[in-house]
């Protein structure tokens, strides 16, 4: 009985090295990130320095301003710690190249060779489409949705927005805008993996449209502005991953098994 009776311990012997090992690999490759990160953060802090990158952030929202007004700051502690929190974001944007890249190193052992090519363009387009849409949101429709909100002001009302209140609007754009961009990584992810099938995809269009603009509706401002300038984007995108999808399935199959013997 003893001699067929299997020992729990033996099942597990050699596992403990192997998991630790990964464990190591693992903090090795964060203190990298937290120290991309903190280099890019010293760096923007020297120059333009966190209040430079307030003033920055606010440009789209104080060119709208009416002449002499500004933002204001309700708490005591909040002109300082504000622009640190905007220096801090900016930084990680910064470095978010490194942080992908060594998320990437430390996934890829694991992946099979056709799974490589898949991910790693992901990553990388993944990251430019959140840029983009983080750059559209400031470049595009801040100025417009800002210029769109003022004109409803009444003359006897002066603006002086909150910088928290401001920095928490536009975390949320940010986010918005940059997720959305990342429309047609999901549509290329959920055609590759065969939970959808580009005819599918092609089908649930017209639902998509509406859905586009329900998100927008709720995730925005209550203006038109930016609800066209987060619905249309995100109409076209998902026009973009249908064809992505076509390219990436085409180019990534996964080698017959005689072929992953040989390699």
């Amino acid at each position: 009985m003893s001699g067929n009776k299997t020992d729990p311990e033996d099942e597990l012997a050699g596992t403990e090295q192997p998991f630790v090992s990964h464990l190591v690999e693992l903090r090795d490759r964060l203190i990298r990130v937290v120290i991309a990160v903190g280099v890019a953060f010293a760096a923007l802090a020297i120059w333009p320095g966190p209040a430079g990158m307030y003033d920055l952030l606010a440009a789209p929202l104080v060119a709208t301003l009416p002449k002499g007004a500004t933002l204001i700051a309700t708490n005591v502690i909040s002109p300082f710690i504000v622009p640190l929190k905007i220096t801090l974001l900016a930084a990680f944007m910064v470095a978010l190249p490194i942080v992908l890249y060594q998320l990437w190193a430390f996934v890829a052992p694991g992946l099979y060779s056709h799974e490589k090519r898949l991910v790693m363009p992901l990553v990388i387009s993944s990251t430019l489409l959140f840029f983009t849409g983080v750059g559209f949101c400031y470049f595009f429709v801040f100025g417009q949705v800002f210029k769109f909100i003022q004109s409803f002001a009444p003359k006897s009302i002066t603006a002086a927005p909150d910088i928290e209140a401001y920095l928490g609007f536009v975390l949320t754009m940010f986010i918005a805008f940059g997720a959305a961009f990342e429309v047609p990584i999901v549509v290329i992810v959920l055609a590759r993996m065969g939970l959808v099938s580009i005819e599918k995809l092609k089908e649930f269009r017209g639902y998509f449209i509406v859905l586009a603009f329900i998100v927008a509706a709720v995730i925005t401002p209550p203006d038109v502005v930016s609800q066209l300038a987060l619905a249309i984007p995100m109409c076209l995108l998902y026009e973009i991953g249908i064809w992505a999808a076509q390219v990436f399935i085409r180019h990534t199959k996964a080698p017959d098994a005689e072929e992953e013997k040989a390699t």
